[in-house]
């Protein structure tokens, strides 16, 4: 029988001040992909794609157009169809997150529409260690994040720089080692491009000093000196923005091979759904370089899924998976962040009645 496809809109409201060196964000949008055989209605599956604004490359006005195509062709197909389906002859191609939502409501429906995307260990209670995300803000507001975060047991700390005075963030940063070795907590930092040719070796040179991890995007995706960045460095570089909008595998074997980076940041939604995740996971360790994953502000049905996703391969490195807490009203799940990791606990329900159309 015939595949039913619909969609919902649903905007989430921070619960703080969420800054990047992008600027602040209040809300985030997303729409809901509902699949499901027209036998049945009570089995649906789900599946989120929420483009951000000013980094995704399907953040653009004609979106929901698209969406909307893309499931009229999705209900020309019937439910025997879903194993073999081909989303690259259904969703344009520079629409990644849809990618990523349709993925997501296939394979929950396939499974029966219980929001299980994977039958793997994560599903059986795995707990998979994420970093503890510290917000851009004023020095008080970022060292309180930090001291929170320690306290909730997470032993690597991600940090957005590049949003207040360079000088404050590295006290912010000494005061963080004065207290906690490289031994006791990583840190990492994302620039999210906010250094320019003619700083960021300097401030490289100067980060260096307390014993960082990695840093993300030093410089905005393109520019050439990043090359140089990535052998040169006296901090490991991962690459985020680089991957975006690059869909072909040749493109992405090109970007690698020249850039040479120590670590990718993969986000599903952002670099192809989790078809295109798997294709950079697997170019990156053929190159030896290091990767781990990342969620883009999805609700807890896009987190879910990339927690699921992310649990298929060994975990050798803290996750970059703790957004789930971010909104003042998330959809109510079993998804639970514990001492430093994120996990499914069997005791709590999903409830997916305020995204229902």
């Amino acid at each position: 029988m015939r595949l039913k496809a619909t969609y919902t809109k649903k905007t989430f409201r921070f619960n703080f001040d969420a800054r990047t060196s992008r600027g602040q964000m209040k809300d985030k949008t997303s729409w809901f992909i509902k699949v499901w055989d027209e036998r049945d209605r009570t089995v649906v599956g789900i599946g989120e794609c929420g483009p951000l604004p000013g980094l995704s490359i399907d953040h653009r006005p004609d979106f929901e157009e698209k969406l909307s195509t893309t499931l009229d062709k999705l209900e020309h197909l019937t439910s025997t169809d879903i194993a073999g389906i081909r989303l690259n002859e259904i969703v344009p191609e520079a629409f990644p997150s849809i990618t990523f939502a349709l993925e997501t409501a296939l394979g929950d429906l396939a499974l029966g529409g219980k929001r299980i995307i994977f039958d793997n260990q994560f599903i059986k209670g795995l707990r998979i260690p994420i970093n503890g995300l510290v917000w851009m803000g004023d020095f008080d507001f970022m060292l309180r994040q930090v001291e929170e975060k320690i306290l909730k047991g997470f032993t690597c700390i991600k940090l957005k720089v590049g949003g207040i005075d360079f000088d404050l963030e590295c006290e912010l940063l000494a005061r963080i080692r004065r207290k906690f070795s490289r031994d006791h907590v990583t840190l990492r930092l994302d620039a999210n491009g906010a250094f320019t040719a003619q700083n960021v070796l300097q401030r490289l040179q100067t980060l260096s000093q307390f014993g960082i991890h990695s840093i993300e995007q030093p410089l905005k995706a393109g520019f050439p000196l990043t090359k140089e960045l990535c052998s040169e460095s006296p901090i490991p570089i991962a690459v985020d923005e680089e991957l975006i909008g690059l869909h072909s595998r040749e493109s992405r074997e090109e970007m690698l091979d020249r850039l040479k980076p120590q670590f990718i940041v993969v986000k599903p939604s952002l670099h192809g759904g989790l078809s295109g995740a798997d294709e950079w996971i697997q170019l990156a360790e053929s190159r030896s370089i290091g990767w781990w994953i990342t969620s883009a502000l999805e609700s807890n049905i896009g987190l879910n899924a990339i927690c699921q996703f992310t649990a298929n391969y060994p975990i050798t490195m803290h996750q970059g998976l703790g957004t789930g807490m971010i909104y003042e009203r998330n959809v109510p799940s079993p998804l639970t962040v514990d001492d430093g990791s994120i996990f499914l606990d069997n005791q709590r329900h999903w409830d997916v009645a305020m995204i229902n159309g």
